[in-house]
């Protein structure tokens, strides 16, 4: 179920557990300002998450409230992932959903990448 992205951090939700060690994950990556793992119910050949380590609901609560230092790490640490799982030359797919029209559906900032395939259709019809 999409998630309200106006609601307080959840300590509780699945990444938050995964941060703290409470939930294994196949972790891919880390540094001080994320962390990136398989996806558990993969939509592609290769589908990591990358997720920033500070307690950000969506995409519109970090873009606010992070400090220069947590995006710009957040932002390189995706891109880092990214070329780690090879996926530069061929390319890639980004994803961020943000609040109930974008579903998503776990209250932690979290992207998305998709790779080791074509991509076509931006989004799906409705």
């Amino acid at each position: 179920m999409p998630i309200d992205p106006s609601l307080p951090y959840d300590d509780n939700n699945i990444f938050a557990r995964i941060l703290r060690g409470e939930i294994p994950s196949r972790k891919v990556y880390e540094d001080e300002y994320a962390f990136a793992f398989h996806d558990i119910n993969p939509q592609a050949p290769v589908h990591l998450l990358v997720i920033p380590k500070g307690r950000y609901v969506s995409w519109d609560d970090f873009s606010a409230k992070a400090s220069d230092s947590e995006i710009a790490g957040f932002v390189r640490a995706v891109g880092e992932v990214a070329r780690q799982a090879g996926l530069s030359e061929p390319g890639y797919r980004l994803l961020a959903n943000m609040g109930g029209h974008g579903h998503q559906e776990v209250p932690h900032l979290h992207v998305h990448i998709f790779g080791g395939r074509q991509f076509r259709a931006m989004i799906p019809p409705a």
